[in-house]
């Protein structure tokens, strides 16, 4: 008997009948002898139009309360699939986040996993039942509930299926897979039959909405194999999981763009390490993440910085570098113009020359790029937001990663 966890996302359970066709997989798995524990997202777009309802009483509404909100939506979820499960006959139970043991941090909106208590949902495992748990919420140490961020429902699931030592973690999804592109841009994208933890990582960092990055990192840590696929049919997915082979014959694995990016730039500030330190750290204080950073000398003694930030995040960054700022004569300059293109690969640690194959590419379509940021796996770039379907197939192009069996 294995016990497998399976999520289904909010396109996955958005109106009656698809909550239906979930509920008999979920029973169909069930009826195979399987334990089955299910994570579950709120409905289609539950999530945005309960944001909107917030913006309409305040345009910053406190974020335990804002939490208090959105936990609603996952709620109703879990409710109404186990009331389809019911009706076809197997024992099921729901269970919230926190009656599940998701236990986090006090991060309101972008909260982390810190560990869960697996004891209620093995009890109900014992039982015989199906047990279906709200992904994307936990409870604090204050016993507040939290939520994850966008897309935090994969990270429910893998950490659960981590807990539980699943012989899988099943992310159900609209796609089938994995792909070396998002196939609504690149039609000849390929699928991906498996790809390793660390190259699947800086794709969903680098903007692959496939899986949350957190999730990937769990899964990594725990060693948990993640099978992505499709709630629509029973066709195999792309399995993400350690990959034995050291040298790759592929170079890039897959094209990338996040589109959620704004760009900021800080000309004149002093070129001490104190100065960075004391904006990056104000920046963390306030759950802001940095990506791409830049930095350049200007006149002696001051240097300009550039870095990019979550487009939801750039109002709170440039209050917090107002209050960092002071009466200092610096220059504070943000665009939300740009987008992020990534190629990503494993391949790139042993093949020189990766990087000047795409700037070449791109000057092949005369995109500009902005800012750059490298690691061992993967070369990012800072476009025009307009470009950026076009930087991303001209990539896919001069890579050949269609033409690649």
């Amino acid at each position: 008997m294995a016990v497998i966890v399976q999520k289904y996302g909010g396109s996955s359970v958005a109106d009656t009948e698809r909550v239906m066709a979930v509920a008999r997989r979920v029973v169909d798995t069930a009826r195979q002898g399987h334990q089955v524990v299910v994570v579950v997202s709120a409905q289609g777009k539950t999530t945005d139009q309960l944001i909107a309802k917030a913006k309409e009483i305040s345009k910053n509404p406190p974020k335990r309360e804002l939490d208090m909100l959105l936990a609603t939506g996952e709620q109703a979820s879990i409710a109404l699939l186990a009331m389809a499960i019911d009706s076809l006959g197997q024992p099921v139970i729901s269970l919230t986040g926190p009656q599940g043991g998701i236990l986090t941090d006090t991060q309101h909106t972008k909260a982390r996993i810190r560990m869960v208590n697996g004891d209620r949902i093995r009890e109900e495992l014992q039982k015989g039942q199906v047990v279906i748990v709200a992904g994307f919420q936990g409870l604090t140490p204050n016993n507040d509930i939290a939520t994850l961020g966008r897309g935090g429902s994969d990270t429910t699931a893998v950490a659960v299926a981590a807990a539980l030592d699943a012989d899988v973690c099943e992310i159900y999804t609209d796609v089938d897979g994995v792909y070396s592109a998002d196939p609504r841009l690149v039609p000849a994208a390929r699928k991906l039959k498996k790809i390793d933890y660390g190259e699947m990582l800086e794709l969903a960092f680098q903007g692959a909405k496939v899986l949350q990055p957190r999730s990937v990192e769990v899964a990594a840590v725990y060693g948990v194999a993640i099978h992505v696929r499709s709630s629509f049919s029973y066709e195999e997915g792309t399995m993400v999981r350690e990959v034995d082979s050291v040298e790759r014959e592929i170079t890039v694995t897959g094209v990338a763009s996040d589109e959620n990016c704004a760009k900021v730039t800080l000309a004149g500030i002093p070129s001490d390490v104190h100065t960075l330190c004391h904006i990056f750290t104000s920046l963390a204080q306030v759950g802001i993440n940095v990506d791409m950073i830049v930095q350049a000398a200007a006149s002696k003694g001051t240097t300009h910085l550039s870095f990019t930030v979550t487009r939801e995040d750039l109002d709170e960054t440039l209050s917090t570098i107002a209050r960092i700022k002071g009466e200092e004569a610096w220059e504070v300059f943000a665009d939300d113009n740009v987008a992020k293109v990534s190629i990503v690969g494993a391949g790139m640690m042993t093949n020189p020359g990766v990087a000047a194959k795409m700037f070449e590419a791109l000057t092949e379509e005369n995109i500009p790029v902005f800012v750059v940021s490298t690691s061992e796996i993967k070369v990012s770039c800072l476009v025009p937001r307009d470009r950026h379907v076009d930087a991303v197939r001209a990539c896919h192009r001069k890579f050949e990663l269609d033409a690649v069996k």
